[in-house]
């Protein structure tokens, strides 16, 4: 009887123990992920539309039963692409949402100080941010906190180095660069010089301008100074805006360049036709052709109800990794065991859309094609 009285007791302790030892998020009902992007501000417009899509899809998966038995649940945070809010909000969404895993964040700096401050140190996986920065996709041997980013797109490295092999093909040489000193500018700079100088060829000339900037006067001189053949915008769309107008109006006309971040939707939104002409490098498929059959989901998930946009494709293809990870890591759910899973995608397709990850890679796609915006506003490939 004593023997029989001992094992209940350390079988009690042993269950009690297991609960205590559940990541935080994870329910037999639910798991919680978190999410912070600009919902609000000049750069709104990305995050909301990434958060809806992302939305649209749990909600579907949910009506029909969610994956294992839970439902998934988004916490949404807006962070105004401003990397202390976004530092913060990670912090909050760990320790006091309790957020199982992180889901669709904004921008390279506000990411990769998330990264190293927060998440990586927590051991709480992201999967999905927008950002080609090349510091979130260093080999996990170089920096631990790696090991829990996730990366779903090609890197600004993939998308300058398509952008100057287009350009010079074309015969240009004297290729200016416009960026934004932040993280993502001077990440998109060094790709470009990078690239540059495969062809043995440096810019002709740099400009600057600030996050949550429009004041692109001293980039517009500088720059227009060398007249150049091409210019390449490592910008987002306001400040881009704002530059392409000050160009023309200075009585520049080069070939105007931009990459995939700059939303190619709001873009034409904000330039109106001043947007003709304007290339935009893009990492993932074109939104509008659904004979790609994870663009069909896509157009399928949202109805056409808000017109489809390379943001919210985005979105829903981050909210399909994640959930291939969780589907692969199984009922009994932890954060390793996602790391797991998703360490185990080589080479695996969406459907049209190939991700790939290993033990020390976290690159995801290199997938890069080229569009510009035609007449009438509408994006050609």
């Amino acid at each position: 009887m004593k023997f029989l009285k001992r094992l209940l007791a350390l079988s009690m302790i042993a269950c009690s123990a297991q609960v205590l030892a559940a990541d935080p998020g994870v329910s037999d009902n639910t798991i919680t992920l978190g999410m912070s992007s600009p919902f609000s501000g000049t750069n709104g417009a990305y995050g909301q539309e990434m958060r809806q899509t992302i939305e649209a899809y749990f909600e579907q998966l949910n009506k029909a039963g969610g994956i294992n038995g839970r439902k998934l649940e988004l916490v949404a945070v807006d962070d105004g692409y401003e990397t202390d809010r976004s530092v913060a909000n990670s912090k909050s969404l760990i320790e006091e949402k309790k957020v199982f895993a992180l889901l669709a964040y904004y921008g390279s700096s506000p990411t990769t100080e998330s990264m190293n401050k927060i998440f990586g140190p927590a051991k709480v996986p992201l999967v999905g941010t927008i950002s080609g920065a090349g510091t979130l996709r260093e080999p996990v041997s170089a920096n631990p906190n790696n090991r829990y980013m996730f990366n779903v797109r090609a890197s600004y490295a993939d998308e300058t180095d398509a952008i100057v092999n287009q350009l010079v093909s074309l015969g240009l040489k004297s290729i200016a660069v416009f960026y934004q000193n932040d993280g993502f500018g001077k990440s998109g700079l060094d790709g470009v010089t990078t690239a540059l100088k495969k062809h043995n060829l440096t810019p002709s000339a740099v400009g600057t301008v600030e996050r949550n900037s429009v004041d692109v006067a001293k980039a517009v001189e500088s720059i227009s100074k060398n007249t150049p053949q091409a210019v390449i915008m490592v910008t987002l769309s306001k400040p881009t805006t704002a530059f392409v107008k000050a160009m023309k109006k200075s009585g520049q006309n080069p070939m105007l360049m931009t990459l995939s971040p700059v939303g190619a939707e709001q873009l034409v939104q904000d330039l109106g036709a001043e947007a003709r002409g304007i290339g935009i490098s893009q990492v993932v498929p074109y939104p509008w052709n659904d004979t790609i059959p994870v663009v069909r989901d896509y157009q399928k998930l949202v109805g056409g109800k808000t017109g489809f946009t390379y943001y919210a494709l985005e979105g829903y293809l981050m909210a399909r990794v994640m959930v291939e990870g969780i589907k692969r890591a199984g009922k009994d759910l932890t954060r390793e065991k996602l790391v797991g899973a998703l360490e185990g995608l080589n080479n695996n397709d969406f459907g049209g859309y190939r991700v790939t990850y290993g033990g020390n890679n976290r690159q995801g796609s290199r997938f890069v094609e080229l569009t510009v915006v035609g007449p009438g506003g509408k994006l050609l490939k």
